[in-house]
């Protein structure tokens, strides 16, 4: 199962079952305010925005915090300024790594995505070494017991989805980045339930891994870049069969 959907899965459901809400809250604060200084506070005309509302949505944030973010981002009210950082690097058994970091230092982050990679067994490396290995896509993910793969890439490809993917215990419905709204609006009006549905960024091939060991230490490099406060999101391109992975997981 390869990381890009089954790691964001598994992180989505331990943030809504542990006492990590307050640190999704930061990242997706950060978001909204980032989005609405770049596009303005209209999500209307800003689909970079409309995305973040409804991501802090998605995770029950109240309106009054998603209000007074996009405030902050416009400059409405006072509020600290974010710089978007990326990094890259190669985890355990050479997995590709890469790292969106929303960051208010720029010198700190550096540091701690730095330490991160080096105490997990991973090297942080120079800007281009991954980023070539991955394409920013949609990503729609559903369980297998809530609908039929015939059924589910009847209705995807008539909404304008690139292609579904047998994951495992999921389907994963890939589109292009212009076409995710319309093809999530397009399952929500015919009453389809998902597990997740995000931009992300979709590794172009997959690093096998199939040792227990190596596959604990990926896990806990992802889960520690995940658990920083300046890092917005990470992605791998490892693959991890579904019994090993939802065990250490």
């Amino acid at each position: 199962m390869s990381g890009h959907s089954k790691w964001s899965t598994i992180k989505h459901k331990k943030g809504a079952a542990d006492a990590k809400r307050g640190k999704i809250f930061t990242k997706l604060i950060k978001e909204l305010m980032v989005a609405a200084r770049m596009g303005g506070g209209d999500p209307n005309g800003n689909p970079r925005l409309r995305a973040a509302i409804n991501a802090a949505r998605a995770e029950n944030m109240p309106k009054e915090n998603i209000d007074r973010a996009i405030k902050k981002g416009t400059g409405e009210i006072e509020g600290a300024s974010y710089e978007e950082v990326n990094y890259e690097g190669y985890g355990p058994g050479g997995v590709a790594v890469l790292v969106d970091v929303m960051t208010d230092n720029r010198n700190r982050a550096a540091s701690d995505i730095r330490h991160i990679f080096s105490r997990n067994g991973g090297n942080l490396g120079e800007a281009g070494c991954v980023a070539w290995m991955f394409s920013k896509k949609g990503s729609i993910v559903f369980n297998k017991e809530r609908i039929s793969e015939e059924e589910l890439m009847e209705m995807a490809l008539d909404a304008g989805a690139e292609d579904v993917v047998d994951a495992g215990d999921q389907f994963e419905v890939v589109t292009a980045i212009e076409d995710f709204s319309a093809v999530r609006s397009a399952f929500e009006e015919r009453g389809l339930v998902y597990e997740l549905a995000e931009i992300t960024m979709v590794p172009q091939s997959t690093v096998r891994i199939e040792d227990e060991k190596t596959a604990q230490q990926v896990l806990r490099l992802m889960d520690a870049l995940e658990d920083s406060d300046d890092v917005q999101h990470a992605y791998a391109n490892f693959d991890i069969p579904d019994n090993i992975l939802n065990q250490l997981a």
